[in-house]
């Protein structure tokens, strides 16, 4: 009789326990494996969505007061002057409670609230450089009689080029009685409109302070020169999706465009030149300071992770942070 060859259960058991110590450390190895390439993406999109953000906003404070008066851009006031409106978040209208709109307008705290804290917003003021010809290179061609109209010399082309002057941009206006400006609601040929009523509430000419009649010397315009200006407004929007916070950069008032997703703080301080103290991490100056002696940015902005990681259920969150100087405000040609 032949014996049959076999296992035993004692060596199944210990063949069994020893496939399944070897299958649970490489199954462990696998999911490490797989939770750090989770973090990883996740880390890498939420790096690159901070990055984008910030990007923009240093490229926009760079150019911050480029050709803008030191003292800033006089708007409407005074009797008869409806408030103008500022650039807000959704779900807010805002107005500048100021005689001048500077360079930088800081809004510290009046960001929408996110994790229990308010965030902050920024209005930017600089010049227009993208037509062929500086809309500012000759004195304009004429100003009816209440600044409602004005006609560009025809050397300096307005329409059919490459960003043309169009409806909603705005319009810096400069000579010897001083500076305004106003917003532009209709544009034909070398004649632009700045018909009464406009969405920001620039174009009061009856206004006490601050309007484009204060321009004219008794029923004479003296040679006026005109500038297109853009107007670059931050913050963060959790209302259109609130599980997606994300970083709008508006340029006047119109619809902002998504510059970075699934950020959730932004604050904004600055540092001021005053010739005295040249106070720091300010968040919003006031008296006897003011906006127009903002010389540097610190930026800090944060942000999470599309979706939670699955190892923790939590999001990743990460900050960055920098400093800007504010060239075209910081810097002075002594030479002029």
């Amino acid at each position: 009789m032949k014996t049959e060859q076999g296992f035993s259960i004692t060596e199944m058991l210990i063949s069994t326990m020893l496939f399944m110590v070897v299958l649970g450390a490489t199954l462990s190895s696998l999911n490490d494996s797989l939770n750090l390439n989770e973090k990883t993406n996740r880390m890498a999109d939420l790096e690159q969505n901070l990055r984008a953000g910030a990007n923009f906003i240093v490229q926009d404070f760079i150019q911050a007061g480029w050709q803008i008066p030191t003292g800033g851009i006089p708007i409407p006031s005074g009797a008869g002057a409806n408030a103008v409106s500022r650039p807000s978040p959704p779900g807010q209208n805002y107005t500048f409670n100021v005689l001048t709109i500077s360079s930088v307008n800081p809004g510290a705290g009046l960001g929408p609230a996110i994790n229990g804290r308010n965030t902050d917003m920024v209005n930017i003021l600089y010049a227009d450089n993208l037509l062929p010809v500086p809309l500012n290179s000759m004195n304009l061609a004429a100003i009816n009689a209440n600044g409602s109209t004005i006609t560009v010399n025809p050397a300096v082309p307005i329409t059919n080029v490459n960003y043309p002057i169009s409806v909603g941009d705005l319009i810096y206006f400069n000579n010897a009685k001083g500076s305004t400006m106003q917003y532009v609601t209709a544009v034909n040929n070398q004649q632009i409109t700045f018909a009464p009523g406009d969405p920001m509430g620039l174009n009061q000419p009856n206004a006490a302070q601050g309007s484009i009649t204060q321009l004219k010397n008794g029923a004479v315009w003296p040679p006026t020169t005109a500038m297109r200006v853009w107007m670059v407004t931050y913050y963060l929007d959790n209302t259109t999706d609130p599980q997606t916070p994300r970083l709008i950069r508006q340029i006047n008032n119109r619809v902002g465009q998504v510059v970075g997703l699934v950020l959730e703080d932004l604050r904004l301080s600055y540092d001021l030149v005053d010739g005295v103290t040249n106070p720091s991490n300010i968040d919003n100056p006031v008296a006897p300071n003011s906006p127009n002696q903002i010389r540097k940015l610190n930026l800090f902005i944060s942000g999470r992770s599309a979706a939670k990681m699955r190892e923790t259920n939590q999001y990743l969150r990460h900050t960055l942070t920098t400093q800007v100087s504010l060239r075209s405000l910081a810097f002075v040609n002594r030479y002029q």
